[in-house]
């Protein structure tokens, strides 16, 4: 039988790997009443089709004149499920044709994709395990709609773009190609010719599991298609919230190296539960290429890296987490990416996911580019990102990082270096609309989840309802009251009278939104000394400031979050490429701080007077906020049943006996908390447990208590009702 031509141009294109439309070609197709059989397998010297068991006789191939690689065979009809054996120069293989097999993307994805409201992108693009036709493998589907041919390219192939060019969805710009046989752990990239003519090598989006630099391939992996039951720890306004926030590659070392993810389940989490905090924080754990930006300049958006182990075992960690009663948050970054050639930059030659006009496309401080937040296909992309760490790994919410510069287009921008919107205004709608869809979706979907905002100027209602104008995150960190009080704390005290406000002004508008009160890796970075640094005096009162400072923190209105190494006075500054210092609990003074964050966690969740009603007017009301001589405050927390703690805080050095102070109710109240405890490394000046309130009027209210203020220190009071 006559082998039936293929024009010349696309034989020439097929070997030459321009070819975009291989399924057109390849495969089998019908040709004047029979069928013929073309495959490309470059350097191959013998083909041979065959549709029984391995050993089956079959027929062979003929090479094609001048086409290297390119085989025919004319068949009178067209066969059933087929396979090739192939003599390569390093053996021979039996494999099942991929041009052979149909597309199988539901063509619905395609619509939710294009409209910007597919959640599940990582259930359908990407590589994903599917069985076709009888036969395992991977389906490989990326989007790239101003590409002129892409390919996948592996160890599976020799990475030669020519051998696996996908099929094009030409109506959304996807690619797709289903492979038989490939492994699990096997490496791969997207090559893409670009318009112009260039060849790039991307990793996968949407891939789940990629190699830490220097190597940047993605790697095959079955994630279930399906998520898992998900367990999570719930959170809402009236719970506790003591968040611990860990940089996973320099919590600890272990002999110079940093933990895995399952070594950091056995170690981090019974600590964080010793320590008493309700929930982990992760500094960003998405896949980064450079250690140096603390992963805040991520290439994979749904693969945890893979410095600390494989994406199984970072779901183990954050089961294991909530089995030990803990909240796990994932910080996410969606504001922008890193401009590294594997990844999303330029990605099909054009820019696809950011804007091309780099006053709109481009971040002036951190060189890295901004999301389109217009494009709907990039909605989505983000979208599926936050619900697949919920999804997949069992993350109980999400912190969104850089969310101002999200929000505004002249961010960190002189004038001329940005582009107002169709307003004429600086908001960036585009990013104003995401951030609400996304909010809204996430609390849909997960229930007793949380979302929280790294929001650093005044954009009203960040954590206020959608419908209500609002952002809907579920909390902001309250970036004004950690600047304030922090500069307040650094003072001399013999001047911080003139600076009082500094330590009230936060109350002003403390519930104006659900705020975290953060410590976060960010307060003790670049120069600004660790948080025991930046405390004035000798090394006495350096230790006395900063446990009346966590005092005063754990008892005001808000979550609380405190970065690893504060809890135990971390002396140095933060080295994301060392480990913390834990040497220094060999000493009483560490250890005394370290004891006395454990109890404060304690209080705050023991005490629902200190947590129930922190997002609420009601559960907070001043006793002396104008006490700027004596550089002392005192406040009281309260429940809805009624329930109240005083805290009071001495600014000074000095001990202040017989510090009369009014208080609404009659009774005993007993000293519950005393930062100057000797437990904790300070002098144990008290109250003897507590006092006894007094008939004396003081400040509107008929009863006051006389109390003896420590030097440096914050007490807390519970009060027994008489």
């Amino acid at each position: 039988m006559t082998t039936p031509e293929i024009p010349k141009q696309v034989a020439q294109a097929l070997v030459s790997g321009t070819c975009d439309d291989p399924f057109r070609w390849l495969g089998v197709h019908a040709v004047n009443g029979g069928a013929v059989l073309r495959a490309f397998l470059p350097g191959a010297s013998r083909v041979v089709m065959f549709t029984g068991d391995a050993g089956s006789v079959g027929q062979v191939l003929m090479p094609h004149p001048g086409a290297e690689g390119l085989f025919t065979l004319a068949l009178a009809q067209r066969p059933g499920a087929y396979r090739l054996r192939v003599d390569f120069p390093t053996g021979r293989v039996v494999l099942d044709d991929p041009y052979r097999f149909p597309a199988s993307i539901p063509a619905h994805d395609f619509a939710r994709f294009q409209a910007g409201t597919d959640t599940g992108l990582h259930h359908w693009l990407g590589a994903v395990p599917l069985t076709l036709e009888g036969v395992a493998g991977f389906r490989f589907s990326v989007w790239a709609p101003n590409a002129r041919r892409v390919s996948v390219v592996g160890d599976f192939n020799g990475w030669d773009g020519r051998r696996h060019v996908m099929r094009r969805h030409h109506d959304v710009g996807i690619w797709e190609l289903f492979l038989p046989g490939v492994q699990e752990g096997d490496h791969y990239k997207y090559e893409i010719l670009t318009r112009d003519g260039r060849l790039l090598h991307k990793a996968d989006p949407l891939g789940v599991w990629q190699q830490s630099g220097p190597q940047t391939a993605s790697l095959l992996t079955a994630v279930p298609h399906e998520p898992e039951p998900r367990t999570s720890i719930p959170q809402d306004r009236t719970a506790p919230m003591a968040i611990y926030e860990v940089h996973a590659g320099s919590w600890r070392h272990h002999d110079g190296r940093v933990l895995s993810y399952d070594e950091l389940a056995d170690t981090l989490i019974p600590y964080v539960v010793d320590m008493g905090f309700t929930h982990i924080e992760f500094m960003p754990l998405s896949e980064h290429p450079f250690t140096g930006s603390w992963g805040y300049q991520p290439t994979g958006l749904f693969a945890p890296t893979s410095r600390f182990g494989d994406w199984r075992a970072c779901r183990r960690l954050v089961a294991r987490c909530h089995e030990a009663g803990l909240g796990v948050l994932f910080d996410w970054v969606p504001g922008h990416f890193p401009a590294d050639a594997h990844g999303l930059a330029r990605f099909d030659g054009t820019a696809l996911y950011e804007h091309e006009d780099p006053r709109l496309g481009q971040h002036p401080d951190w060189g890295t580019l901004i999301y389109n937040y217009d494009r709907h296909e990039v909605r989505s992309f983000l979208l599926s990102s936050a619900f697949a760490w919920l999804e997949r790994f069992g993350f109980d919410g999400i912190r969104v990082d850089a969310v101002a510069s999200m929000l505004y287009l002249d961010y960190s921008r002189r004038e001329g270096e940005w582009l107002p919107n169709v307003h004429g205004g600086r908001e960036n709608l585009g990013a104003i609309h995401f951030l609400r869809d996304a909010n809204t979706r996430l609390y849909a979907n997960f229930p007793g989840m949380v979302s929280v905002a790294e929001e650093s100027t005044a954009w009203p209602g960040v954590s206020h309802p959608v419908d209500a104008g609002g952002l809907g995150f579920g909390f902001k960190w309250n970036m004004g009251w950690m600047n304030d009080t922090l500069r307040y704390m650094a003072r001399d005290p013999v001047h911080r009278s003139h600076h009082h406000g500094e330590l009230t002004f936060g109350l002003h508008y403390a519930f104006s939104e659900n705020y975290v009160l953060p410590l976060s890796h960010d307060e003790v970075v670049h120069g600004k000394r660790s948080l025991l640094g930046r405390m004035p005096g000798d090394r006495w009162q350096q230790f006395a400031n900063l446990r009346a400072y966590y005092g005063f923190m754990w008892a005001h209105p808000g979550k609380k979050l405190l970065f690893m190494g504060g809890e135990f006075a971390q002396q140095s500054e933060w080295n994301h490429d060392v480990s913390l210092d834990w040497h220094l609990l060999a000493h009483a003074e560490h250890r005394g701080v370290q004891a006395l964050v454990r109890d404060l966690n304690r209080l705050y969740r023991s005490e629902p007077a200190l947590h129930a009603l922190d997002c609420q007017p009601e559960g907070f009301q001043w006793l002396r906020v104008d006490d700027a001589a004596s550089s002392v405050v005192a406040f009281l927390r309260r429940d809805a049943a009624g329930n109240e703690v005083v805290a009071i805080s001495n600014f000074t050095p000095l001990v202040r006996r017989d510090y009369r102070l009014g208080v609404p109710r009659a009774g005993y109240y007993a000293e519950i908390l005393n930062t100057d405890a000797q437990a904790y490394g300070g002098g144990n000046v008290g109250n003897d447990g507590g006092v006894n309130t007094d008939s004396v009027p003081m400040e509107g209210y008929a009863q006051s208590v006389s109390l003896t203020l420590a030097p440096l220190a914050t007490h807390y009071f519970r009060c027994v009702p008489a």
